[in-house]
């Protein structure tokens, strides 16, 4: 990849949109991790306005620290980046509170761990509405089109998504050019919903350059049968989380009434 070029190309995507949306700047949730740490960058390349939000609900001590790192070293190279800290593990406590009871709470550990990125989400568009900016995608090629990795509505909601025709190995080429701090290019990357050190590994089986394998054999009409030991079984994975997270990688269903029914009856 040529990666200075694909940085610059995506910088001046990044101006060009956002002039054109008559915006003012960007808004970008900052976990910890390379996709966040690579979209911030690449938004503040652009000489625009960049408020980076931390969002911490429960959050490991080692994303903590890693945010706040990335941060001040955004805020030191680019005058345009500011900070804003919003401690939202209070309000996640009150919203479980008020939730009704169940008897097994292993039942809903998928539920609130969505809750956690959509009141994320709900976050970043109160900053991107109060400023006029917009709010910046960070999922990438893997996650966003391979195997919908992602929450509804959480992180997937987003203005624009200036990484998201890259694979992740090719998020982390961009990060180390540009210079992201050493302790996130080497953190395994996590979605952080979970209020412990599970990694997205652990919770999909595959790393992403497993992944990434398994998506081109895919677009190349592979199937399980083609292949034995660990590359059948990353590819069962890939087909299986492609085929559950389907309804999050295409348009919303929209029921299109005929024309006939709509017209009176005469």
């Amino acid at each position: 990849m040529q990666t200075a070029k694909v940085v610059d190309y995506i910088v001046e995507w990044l101006k060009e949109y956002t002039q054109n949306a008559g915006m003012r700047g960007f808004v970008v949730g900052v976990s910890g991790g390379i996709d966040s740490a690579v979209t911030s960058t690449l938004c503040a390349r652009t000489g625009l306005k960049v408020l980076c939000i931390e969002m911490p609900i429960h959050q490991g001590e080692s994303q903590v620290s890693r945010a706040d790192q990335h941060i001040d070293w955004l805020i030191k190279k680019y005058p345009n980046v500011s900070r804003q800290p919003v401690n939202l593990t209070p309000v996640f406590d009150q919203l479980v509170d008020a939730l009704p009871k169940v008897d097994d709470e292993e039942e809903r550990f998928m539920s609130l761990a969505n809750t956690r990125a959509r009141l994320r989400m709900t976050t970043l568009y109160y900053f991107a509405a109060l400023l006029g900016y917009l709010v910046a995608g960070t999922g990438n090629k893997v996650e966003d089109f391979g195997i919908g990795f992602y929450t509804k509505y959480g992180d997937g909601g987003v203005d624009l998504s200036p990484i998201a025709d890259l694979l992740k190995t090719e998020v982390y080429e961009l990060g180390s050019f540009m210079g992201v701090h050493k302790d996130i290019l080497m953190a395994p990357p996590t979605d952080g919903l979970w209020g412990d050190d599970r990694t997205d590994e652990d919770q999909i089986g595959a790393s992403y350059p497993e992944l990434e394998w398994a998506m081109k054999m895919d677009e190349e009409g592979k199937r399980a049968e083609d292949f034995k030991n660990r590359e059948a079984e990353v590819f069962k994975i890939y087909k299986k989380y492609n085929s559950a997270n389907k309804h999050k990688m295409i348009p919303i269903p929209v029921c299109e009434i005929p024309e006939t029914l709509k017209r009176p009856i005469t």
